[in-house]
């Protein structure tokens, strides 16, 4: 493929403004879907991250897992339960989600990110209480809901020039208790106790949707609302915006749902006009860059 070295230099001058407004902004990124077992999309997404660190970005990565939790479980003949379409984590369950998400995949990143020259460093909600649960539902099992952040541990990483990539196991409240956390959901409670500038969540479609199909580039919180409260915004896309307007409950200043299939899906999003996906925010976009003095 032959590259057009003026169109990079426009590229590289367009992004001028973004690369100074996002310096020093800390941006968490929730990766999951099929691109996590996919070797080529797994080495595209770690260098989109690694450029993001490179250029002054703080990002923060929490992941998922769950078709390889799955895997796993049928290998090991563990059978599981459903309540109102959720899976029940039993205690046998949630030992084997730890191995798969804190183990296989955390350090599949880990090491996909190292390899295109970033530095990262994998850890769990576990690690330095980073995040304390209760039981969601009861009826659920050992899946969590978080009730206590301390991301301290995940500040000392970023301004060490390390990139952290979290995998959503948690402790609770009690003495040797594991809880599975939604990755959604992890990756919200992070971006509000960190006040993140950004919170990405990667998903399998292009963004939400209004009545007639089209995805829309930005909405309210109260948008938001009325959407859901008029079945515009239905199934799997609900829990998102959830979390959305969670953390920018908790302080975040924008959300964005957006496909991570696409190629470059989060340099898209942080450095260009266009953006990928759709943003939720209840304040005005910053104009001027960020200045440091």
């Amino acid at each position: 493929m032959t590259r057009d070295p003026i169109a990079t230099a426009r590229t590289l001058s367009e992004a001028l403004p973004y690369l100074q407004r996002y310096a020093g902004a800390v941006v968490v990124v929730k990766f999951g879907g099929n691109a996590m077992g996919d070797e080529a999309a797994m080495a595209e997404f770690a260098r989109d991250i690694v450029l993001m660190r490179q250029v002054g970005v703080n990002p923060v990565v929490v992941h998922g897992g769950g078709p390889m939790i799955n895997e796993l479980l049928g290998k090991l003949g563990i059978k599981s339960e459903f309540v109102r379409g959720k899976r029940v984590t039993d205690k046998a369950t949630v030992e084997v989600v730890e191995m798969v998400l804190s183990g296989l995949v955390n350090k599949r990143i880990v090491q996909a990110i190292n390899d295109q020259g970033g530095r990262a460093v994998g850890v769990s909600g576990k690690d330095d209480d980073l995040m304390v649960c209760v039981a969601d539902d009861p009826e659920l099992g050992f899946v969590g809901k978080p009730v206590e952040m301390n991301v301290q541990v995940l500040r000392d990483l970023y301004n060490a020039g390390i990139i952290p990539v979290v995998a959503p196991v948690a402790t609770g409240m009690a003495d040797n208790e594991t809880f599975n956390v939604n990755g959604d959901t992890a990756a919200g409670a992070i971006a509000g106790a960190l006040q993140a500038d950004r919170l990405l969540l990667l998903t399998d479609v292009a963004g939400v949707k209004d009545a007639s199909g089209e995805v829309l580039s930005q909405l309210t919180p109260s948008q938001v609302r009325e959407m859901v409260a008029a079945g515009t915004i239905s199934g799997g896309m609900i829990p998102k915006t959830e979390t959305a307007l969670a953390a920018l409950d908790a302080g975040v200043r924008a959300v964005v749902i957006l496909d991570g299939r696409i190629p470059n899906a989060c340099l898209i999003e942080i450095f260009t006009d266009e953006g990928a996906g759709t943003i939720i925010r209840s304040t005005e976009p910053r104009v001027k860059p960020r200045v440091r003095r």
